[in-house]
């Protein structure tokens, strides 16, 4: 048994619905999230940037002795999650293998779309990785880069999502996706609209549950789950900002602790 936290990081709020899904499934762990605010999204930055980040962020949590990290954010796990997992000796966890398998066990035609940052469509991750369990998949990706500032700014229901989310999705209609994959964390909290743009005999994949199942599994293969100690969560990012804590009081369904602002 190990009573040490849990890391979750990503480039801001997103992350939250992970940090939702790993306490309902691991509600005796600790956890410390890690939102990089200030320098939200990592979508729109190069490869080298990202590594960079995503790299300074996990090293502030491995200092924080948490047992194991998982990268809450596309960006950062198609781009830096095969180098850090060489780098940090303890288990690290992407997103995105946990989207592709929930992707190919739901979709009937394996006619699937991705929509991400430019950064997570750009580097064609899911497309390889849904190809190199299932050649027969066909992927369609769309890059949807102002998702993010419009849940940033905890517009998630505004008249304005929903006409950017009609001009991104447009080009799926027609293509005969029967499921689609929310390829950032931050797109879950856009569900409501993008599942009302896309029609309702389209599954939206929220890789959030796969990943707290796999954390789940690693913990105890690992023996590493939390003994009887009461668990506590801490948020910290890297800029303070109202809708940060407004989201995670929304998503989190309770009273959410002080949040801790740390510099690099």
């Amino acid at each position: 048994m190990s009573n040490q936290p849990i890391g979750i990081f990503d480039s801001g709020v997103g992350g939250l619905t992970v940090m939702a899904a790993v306490r309902k499934a691991l509600p005796n762990e600790s956890i410390i999230y890690l939102g990089d605010t200030a320098r939200v999204p990592y979508g729109t930055k190069s490869a080298e940037t990202i590594l960079r980040y995503t790299e300074e962020c996990l090293a502030f949590l491995a200092g924080k002795n948490v047992k194991a990290i998982v990268i809450a954010c596309n960006s950062a796990s198609a781009h830096a999650l095969p180098y850090l997992q060489h780098k940090f000796h303890l288990p690290l966890l992407g997103v995105i293998e946990a989207g592709v398998e929930a992707a190919l066990r739901v979709s009937r035609n394996k006619k699937i779309g991705v929509i991400g940052t430019a950064a997570t469509i750009n580097s064609d991750v899911y497309a390889k990785e849904l190809k190199r369990r299932d050649e027969t998949a066909a992927v369609t990706g769309l890059a949807c880069p102002l998702f993010v500032p419009l849940v940033e700014e905890g517009w998630l229901d505004h008249p304005v999502a929903f006409e950017i989310a009609q001009h991104y999705l447009k080009p799926l209609a027609g293509g005969g996706i029967d499921t689609l994959i929310l390829g950032c964390t931050h797109y879950p909290l856009l569900k409501n609209v993008i599942q009302k743009v896309v029609g309702d005999d389209v599954d939206l994949i929220d890789s959030a549950e796969s990943v707290a199942a796999a954390l789940q599994k690693i913990l105890t293969e690992k023996k590493m789950p939390a003994g009887g100690q009461k668990p506590f969560c801490q948020l910290t990012v890297t800029d303070q900002t109202p809708s940060f804590e407004k989201l995670a009081r929304r998503f989190l369904g309770e009273e959410v602790p002080a949040v801790k602002r740390i510099v690099f």
